[in-house]
């Protein structure tokens, strides 16, 4: 009997399509880009920088989980986005105890597990760094249509890394909820929405669709 397709299996060409197409509008009136039903649960095994051993996304069950994909040598982007993350624990409050922040080097041969624990550090300590093979990284990218490539090279200054700026946002059963589309760019994140956002998801407030959501646009 042939497999049915889930149903975010079904809805992933969508949903790349929608996010090249909103994501710029999205940034502007509303931080996060409802995604409940379009993008597949939270599911890996990579290895934590933390601890230097093999995690399951089982692990983090009963968390609210903000996952970015990036890469300790990036000059601009990811830097930001971590600066905005801590900013935005800070302002979570209690609720701060119940998300984790989970950072997905898409460089493993250069973000080694020292390197990634000494860097996630200088943002905040309760950063959570994740390695993984080659292999590991291709699959969990091609699971949530996640850009990145990396182009290596004897010359530092040649040395080319590509990725996606989006925060995948997971509620404590690993549900995909929302998108934050570019955290990193944004010079006025809007930080009370951001935490009404993820009390919500820690609430079991049901979110807007997407559908929902862009009618709002309209």
């Amino acid at each position: 009997m042939r497999r049915r397709p889930e149903r975010w299996q079904l809805a992933a060409p969508i949903l790349a399509m929608m996010l090249t197409l909103i994501a710029p509008v999205a940034a502007r009136a509303n931080p996060v880009v409802p995604v409940t039903g379009l993008v597949p649960p939270l599911a890996f095994t990579m290895t934590d920088a933390s601890t230097g051993k093999s995690v399951t996304a089982a692990a983090f069950r009963g968390k609210t989980i903000l996952l970015y994909f990036g890469y300790t040598n990036c000059p601009d982007v990811c830097p930001d986005t971590l600066y905005k993350v801590h900013q935005l624990y800070l302002k979570l409050g209690a609720a701060a105890a119940n998300t984790v922040f989970l950072f997905v080097t898409v460089d493993p041969a250069r973000d080694t597990i020292p390197v990634l624990r000494r860097y996630l550090a200088l943002f905040d300590p309760h950063f959570v760094g994740l390695r993984g093979s080659a292999n590991q990284i291709y699959r969990l990218t091609r699971r949530y249509r996640v850009v990145a490539s990396v182009h290596p090279s004897p010359n530092p200054q040649a040395y080319q890394v590509v990725h996606s700026a989006l925060i995948y946002g997971f509620g404590p059963h690993g549900n995909a909820r929302f998108i934050i589309p570019d955290l990193g760019s944004n010079k006025h994140p809007d930080y009370a929405a951001l935490v009404a956002d993820i009390a919500a998801l820690q609430s079991k407030t049901q979110p807007r669709g997407l559908l929902t959501w862009l009618a709002r646009l309209g």
